[in-house]
């Protein structure tokens, strides 16, 4: 492992440490929510159908279909769900499974 790879490796998990000790600078975690998000193109990279995407994600299937043709926009909650099952998809998953 080069020394730059343990470095950030050790101040991730210091940054972890601080997080968990409540000790940690909150304006640091501070999370960005998109104004806007590609639905389509989420599901799409996805391979799910409308359908399907709204299931599994836990929205209606009326939204889904609304944000993929522009007739409305995501509020600021789904927006952030959307930017979570963008990133990591399983972990969404794995979250809301039974």
């Amino acid at each position: 492992m080069s020394k730059v790879a343990f470095g950030k490796i050790a101040a991730g998990l210091g940054e972890a440490k601080s997080f968990l000790e409540q000790t940690a600078d909150s304006q640091a975690y501070r999370i960005h929510v998109p104004a806007k998000v590609d639905v389509k193109k989420i599901r799409t990279g996805l391979g799910l159908s409308q359908e399907s995407f709204a299931q599994t994600y836990g929205f209606a299937l009326s939204a889904v279909r609304d944000w993929e043709q522009g007739r409305r926009q995501p509020e600021r909650s789904a927006r952030i769900l959307l930017r979570v099952v963008e990133k990591e998809p399983e972990a969404v998953t794995r979250a809301l499974a039974k």
